[in-house]
């Protein structure tokens, strides 16, 4: 890598995660999209111990916030803030949106920033989005019957089964263990028992997708707090200890079985100075479990092309040999638009607070969360990931 090519520096262990929230998830619901992130705000503001007047810096990822933005919520949140950051990367920008954070408190523009993610919308605005999601899609796929995401991505599966002999049942293992889960999760949507075998038989959708691989489109908000973590109780503190983004990765490719997680997973680690077998959990973003297994590939968790074997070895509820996605995931909890590039971010803080109740990792104390969005012509166009631990 070239000099000028460098990647940023990793983000200061002195700043962290010190609240969470989450608002209630619905099918269909007439709340504003407001009064949901005002909900997680609460609950994260509560949970971190600060007063509202300690916030000078907020962030929101959104796709129905528009025309509001950062800076019109935090008029509406009656918040006076030095610094505003608008998410624009999808499921990768509430990590993304963390990293900044830290940089903007670094930086000296802002102490104490609330981070929000949510959306409001039911199927039929999910469909109504995807259509116009951006030019390239309304302007050459919309038109020529695109049918939301599922088609995308079952290409990128098919591709994936028919290269490295991944299959069905295998991926199926990631729906199952995470439902388990999502059993005890009382803000989880789908809740009822999923076997294998209802996997397998499920109703086809785009194939090889089937029912059991898509998520559910909802309402609901996710927040966090990021600030110095000295500035709470230890009980709160969950140090940052490394985090990257990464955008258009890879360059001009149709259904890629690779994504930007590829491009920093080794300096992750490194910056962490953790290896994959200290990581208590992971979190990842999981809008199809065929990309839950190319992160996990990506990430260094198996080599590429090997990830069916590994699904095969493995066990993914909170109490499994590797817990995934332990709330249950967006296959389980639902797709809140923007808010699923923050429901593992939120999961992983409450996990390692060991605040999770019932859906509790025994001695959680260090944790993997990644993030992927903004589906472009063919593939998805953003990365992230950060590590979390636990200061005390």
């Amino acid at each position: 890598m070239k000099q000028d090519q460098a990647m940023p520096t990793a983000p200061s262990r002195e700043i962290g995660i010190v609240g969470f929230g989450q608002s209630v998830y619905r099918k269909k619901t007439d709340r504003t999209l407001i009064s949901l992130l005002a909900d997680s705000a609460r609950a994260a503001l509560k949970s971190s111990g600060l007063k509202k007047s300690d916030i000078d810096g907020i962030s929101v990822c959104s796709f129905v916030l528009p025309p509001d933005n950062a800076v019109t919520l935090a008029e509406q949140f009656g918040l006076p803030v030095s610094w505003a950051y608008y998410g624009t990367a999808g499921g990768a920008g509430p990590i993304a949106a963390v990293l900044n954070a830290v940089r903007a408190i670094e930086a000296g523009h802002a102490t104490t920033v609330l981070c929000l993610a949510g959306d409001n919308y039911d199927i039929e605005g999910h469909y109504k989005l995807m259509d116009q999601f951006h030019v390239a899609l309304r302007n050459y796929a919309t038109p020529n019957g695109f049918g939301g995401a599922n088609g995308l991505f079952g290409i990128v599966q098919r591709k994936h089964m028919e290269t490295y002999g991944t299959t069905r049942e295998q991926l199926g293992r990631i729906s199952v263990g995470q439902r388990r889960s999502a059993q005890r999760n009382v803000n989880a949507l789908l809740r009822g028992p999923l076997t294998l075998d209802d996997y397998m038989t499920a109703r086809v959708i785009a194939d090889p997708i089937r029912l059991y691989d898509c998520v559910l489109p909802c309402s609901g908000a996710e927040a966090v707090i990021v600030t110095a973590l000295d500035r709470v109780e230890p009980h709160r503190r969950v140090a940052i200890l490394s985090g990257y983004e990464q955008h258009n990765h890879p360059v001009d490719e149709i259904a890629p079985l690779s994504g930007g997680w590829e491009c920093f997973q080794k300096k992750l680690f490194h910056d962490a100075g953790r290896d994959h077998s200290q990581m208590d959990f992971v979190q990842a973003y999981d809008d199809y479990p065929i990309m839950v297994a190319i992160q996990l590939e990506d990430l260094g968790f198996c080599s590429k092309g090997e990830v069916g074997p590994f699904l095969a070895e493995h066990e993914f509820s909170f109490d499994g040999s590797f817990p995934l996605n332990t709330n249950g995931g967006q296959l389980s909890c639902g797709q809140a638009g923007a808010a699923g590039g923050m429901i593992g971010l939120v999961e992983a803080v409450r996990q390692l607070r060991h605040e999770a109740g019932d859906f509790q990792v025994s001695k959680a104390r260090c944790g993997l969360v990644s993030g992927y969005g903004m589906v472009g012509f063919g593939h998805g166009l953003s990365s992230s990931s950060i590590i979390l631990e636990k200061t005390q």
